[in-house]
C-alpha cells in the first residue's frame, strides 16, 4: 500500500510539477548571469513601427472576413437556398475532419525550427490558399444560382469549400495566432500591437456591418439592383486581397525574437502539458462546460434588425452609439491600465460590465419587444455602453491569454502552442454533435419561418419575436459568466508575473549561449535592446 501511494505521489508530481530544464526549476546561479539582458527583454520594447503596423493591417482582412462569416448561415440558407439541416450536418462533418487534421498540424508546428523562424514559413505559404478558398465559398451563388434548393451541386460545393477552408485555416491559423508571442517578450510591445489590431481591425468589421444591412434592405425593397450573391462575393474578394497582401508582408517583414527549445519534446509528452498549467486547465474546464451551447444556428442579428427594429434606418440608429464609441474605445486602454493594478482585474471588471449590459438588454427587451421605441432605445444605450470597453477588454484578454501560454513555457521549458492550442480548440469539435442537435431544437423552438422575406413583423407572432430576441442577445449569458470565473483564481500578477518573465528570458539567453545556431539571434536581440535603450 505504501509503495502504491508513493507511485501515485510520484506520478502526480511528475505530471503537475515543473520539468527539470524549465525556467521554474533551474537554479538562480545558472540563470543569474543573464539577469541583465533578461530584465531589458521584459522592460524594453524592440518592435519597430513597421512591425507594429503590419500585423494590424493583416488583421484588417481577418476582421473583414469575420464580418462576412457572421452572415454565413444566412448566405447558405437565404442565398444558396440550402436547408439549414444540411448546413448543420456539413458543419458537423467538417468538425469531425477538424478533429483528425488538427493534431497533425499542431505536432508539425511545434516541431518546426527553421532559419526564418517557427511561424513565418507557414504564414507565408498558407495565407494565399486560405483567403482564396474563403473568397471562392462566397462566389458559389453566382456560379450555381440561387434557385433549386435541392440541387446536390450546391451541397457538394459547400462541403468541398468548407473542407478546403478548414484545411488551410489549420495550417494558417495556428502560426498566425502565435506570431506576436514569438516577436517580443515585452508586454508593452504586445499591448501596443493589440491596440492597433483592435482599432484597424475593428474598422474592417464595422465597414462590413455598416454596408451589409442597408444594401440587403435596399435590394429586398427593390430600390437598387445589387443582388446578395454579388454583395457576398465582393466583400469576400476584398478580404482576400487585404489578407494575402497583409499576412505575406507580416511573414516577410516581422521577425521572431523569442528563442525556443532547439529539440522540442515528443507529442506524447506535450499533450499532457495542459495539466502543468493550472490557469489553462481552469479555462479548459470552463470551456468544456459550455462548448455544447448553441443559439439556433441562424443570423438572429439580421432578423432582429430587419423585423423587430423595423429596418435599416432604425437599425442604423440603434447601432450608431456602438459604431461611434467602438473605435474610440482603444483610447481608454492607457486609462484602464492606470486605474487597474493588473490585466486580470481589468479583464474581470470589463467582462462583468459586458454581462451587465446583456442582462439589462434582455430584461427590458424581451417583455417590450413589441414596442419599437423601447427596444431600440435600450439596445442603443446598452450597445453603446458595451462598446466603451471593447478595445480594452479584448486587448487585456489577449495579453492574459499570452501570459498563460508563457506560463507553460516557464514550467515545462517547451512552447507547444500548436499541441495545447489544438487540445483546447477541440472542445467544440468533441461536443459538435450535441451542439448541432441543440441548434436544430432551438430553431424549432423559436417557431421562426425562414421562408418568409425579412420585413417588419412579418412572422406575426409576439412569442416568436421574444424568442428571437432572446436567441440574439440572451442565450450566451451563462457561458459568459462561466468563462469569467477562472480569472478570479488567476494569480499570475505583480511581482510573480515579473519574476516569471525574467526567469523565462534568462533561460532563453542561456539556450542561445549553449546552442551555436542561436548566436546570431541573441546578438541581434542584444543589439536591438541596446539601440532601444539608447534611443
Amino acid at each position: 500500500m505504501a509503495e502504491q501511494k508513493k507511485d501515485v505521489k510520484s506520478f502526480v508530481e511528475g505530471v503537475f510539477s515543473a520539468e527539470n530544464q524549465s525556467a521554474a526549476s533551474l537554479s538562480e546561479q545558472k540563470l543569474g548571469k543573464y539577469n541583465n539582458i533578461a530584465v531589458k527583454m521584459f522592460h524594453t520594447g524592440v518592435l519597430t513601427s513597421k512591425e507594429m503596423l503590419i500585423p494590424a493591417f493583416a488583421d484588417l482582412a481577418s476582421k473583414i472576413l469575420q464580418g462576412v462569416n457572421t452572415y454565413r448561415k444566412l448566405y447558405f440558407v437565404n442565398v444558396l437556398k440550402i436547408d439549414l439541416k444540411y448546413v448543420l450536418l456539413i458543419e458537423l462533418l467538417i468538425g469531425i475532419y477538424d478533429v483528425l487534421n488538427n493534431p497533425l498540424m499542431g505536432a508539425a508546428y511545434d516541431h518546426t525550427r527553421t532559419r526564418w523562424g517557427k511561424a513565418r514559413p507557414y504564414i507565408l505559404f498558407s495565407t494565399a490558399p486560405f483567403f482564396i478558398v474563403s473568397a471562392m465559398l462566397y462566389f458559389g451563388a453566382i456560379f450555381l444560382g440561387t434557385n433549386a434548393g435541392d440541387d446536390p451541386r450546391k451541397i457538394v460545393f459547400v462541403f468541398v469549400m468548407l473542407f478546403l477552408q478548414e484545411t488551410f485555416s489549420t495550417i494558417y491559423g495556428i502560426p498566425r495566432g502565435s506570431m506576436l508571442s514569438l516577436q517580443t517578450a515585452n508586454p508593452k510591445d504586445r499591448i501596443k500591437v493589440g491596440l492597433l489590431q483592435e482599432y484597424i481591425g475593428g474598422l474592417g468589421t464595422g465597414a462590413v456591418y455598416a454596408l451589409f444591412m442597408p444594401l440587403m434592405e435596399l435590394n429586398n425593397k427593390g430600390y437598387i439592383h445589387f443582388p446578395a450573391p454579388y454583395l457576398f462575393a465582393t466583400l469576400a474578394a476584398v478580404a482576400a486581397v487585404f489578407g494575402i497582401i497583409g499576412n505575406m508582408s507580416l511573414a516577410i517583414h516581422c521577425k521572431e525574437r523569442i528563442l525556443l527549445q532547439p529539440k522540442p519534446a515528443p507529442l506524447t509528452k506535450t499533450i499532457f502539458y495542459i495539466l502543468k498549467n493550472k490557469y489553462m486547465l481552469r479555462n479548459f474546464i470552463a470551456g468544456f462546460a459550455t462548448s455544447w451551447w448553441a443559439d439556433g444556428g441562424y443570423s438572429w442579428d439580421i432578423v432582429t434588425q430587419q423585423e423587430i427594429y423595423g429596418g435599416t434606418i432604425f437599425a442604423f440608429l440603434v447601432e450608431l452609439p456602438q459604431n461611434i464609441i467602438n473605435p474610440l474605445s482603444v483610447t481608454f486602454i492607457p486609462k484602464f491600465q492606470k486605474f487597474f493594478k493588473n490585466n486580470r482585474d481589468a479583464l474581470i471588471t470589463l467582462r462583468l460590465w459586458d454581462l451587465a449590459c446583456t442582462v439589462l438588454m434582455v430584461t427590458v427587451g424581451v417583455p417590450f419587444v413589441h414596442n419599437r421605441l423601447v427596444v431600440c432605445l435600450i439596445c442603443a444605450f446598452c450597445l453603446g455602453l458595451n462598446a466603451a470597453n471593447n478595445g480594452p477588454a479584448n486587448v487585456f484578454e489577449a495579453e492574459v491569454n499570452r501570459e498563460i501560454n508563457d506560463y507553460t513555457e516557464y514550467v515545462t521549458g517547451e512552447r507547444p502552442d500548436g499541441t495545447i492550442g489544438l487540445l483546447t480548440g477541440l472542445l467544440g469539435k468533441v461536443t459538435a454533435p450535441l451542439n448541432t442537435v441543440l441548434s436544430i431544437a432551438l430553431m424549432k423552438w423559436s417557431g421562426y419561418d425562414t421562408t418568409l422575406p425579412q420585413l417588419p413583423w412579418i412572422q406575426g407572432s409576439l412569442t416568436v419575436y421574444r424568442k428571437v430576441f432572446f436567441l440574439y442577445r440572451g442565450i450566451h449569458i451563462i457561458p459568459t459568466l462561466v468563462h469569467v470565473i477562472p480569472y478570479f483564481f488567476y494569480d499570475l500578477v505583480g511581482e510573480k508575473r515579473e519574476k516569471m518573465y525574467i526567469a523565462l528570458n534568462e533561460r532563453r539567453a542561456l539556450m542561445a549561449n549553449e546552442h551555436s545556431e542561436n548566436e546570431d539571434m541573441i546578438a541581434e536581440l542584444a543589439t536591438a535592446l541596446s539601440d532601444s535603450v539608447d534611443g
